[in-house]
């Protein structure tokens, strides 16, 4: 196929990735059956017009007797993945929610919409999820939870949310990280306490046999972590005894 074909065949899929709402409905009138042909990148219009925030497309394509709500791309994403990761894209979920997107379905690397909903720290759409069953028991093909992620953001009430909804605390993954490693390596102190204060085990070492406390960033952040952890009454004693007595606190 030329370039010029290529361009005819897929005039949809460019016309719902730019916003061309009218173009779009041109089109659909001319061949129904547009709107579930895939492209180079097996992608439908109804991928690219969420991927690119157009809501006006996302609802013309998503009200079709022919709409998949579940329909994967090349990469194993679904609509409601792609609307879960952005940032303006609850409406659209709502949208994809009631034509019973599936919550729990994976990508091919393992992933579910909750896991981009924690990378995002979109915690509203996360909660959406979370009341239609979604699970944050799913560990990816890199062997991480949502927990995980939200760790790795740093971001409190989404971690809260995970572990009120039966999310593992002190699942590791493939490098042997607990989410209180990638709290900490990210910096994130805060998290880091909510997660002490949860129960998170000191004492895991990752692949390279750190803890998770070796991972701070700097001394500063190492020093707020193990002092308020102490002024919440956190037990270190197996993190002191994995470090051989354990150093007080940086001063």
């Amino acid at each position: 196929m030329n370039t010029e074909d290529r361009q005819s065949k897929y005039a949809i899929h460019e016309a719902a990735r730019e916003g061309k709402l009218s173009e779009v409905e041109s089109l659909l009138n001319a061949n129904p059956r547009l709107a579930t042909t895939k492209d180079d990148d097996e992608r439908l219009p109804i991928h690219w017009a969420l991927s690119n925030t157009h809501e006006a497309i996302v609802q013309l394509l998503v009200s079709r007797k022919d709409f998949d709500p579940d329909v994967q791309d090349g990469s194993g994403w679904t609509p409601l993945m792609i609307a879960s990761s952005l940032r303006e894209g609850e409406t659209m979920v709502d949208l994809l929610l009631s034509k019973d997107a599936d919550v729990n379905i994976k990508n091919f690397n393992g992933q579910t919409a909750l896991h981009f909903c924690a990378s995002k720290n979109n915690l509203d759409v996360a909660r959406k999820l979370i009341a239609r069953k979604a699970s944050a028991r799913v560990k990816d093909k890199r062997g991480q939870l949502p927990l995980h992620r939200a760790a790795a953001v740093g971001s409190v009430p989404m971690v809260n949310l995970l572990l009120d909804h039966q999310s593992p605390l002190n699942a590791t993954d493939v490098a042997n990280y607990t989410a209180l490693h990638h709290a900490i390596s990210e910096g994130h102190g805060d998290t880091a306490l909510v997660l002490l204060k949860a129960g998170a085990e000191v004492d895991k070492v990752d692949v390279d046999g750190n803890l998770a406390i070796d991972l701070a960033p700097d001394t500063k952040i190492k020093k707020f972590i193990l002092q308020s952890a102490e002024r919440e009454g956190i037990d270190l004693s197996a993190y002191e005894a994995v470090k051989g007595g354990g150093p007080p606190p940086p001063k």
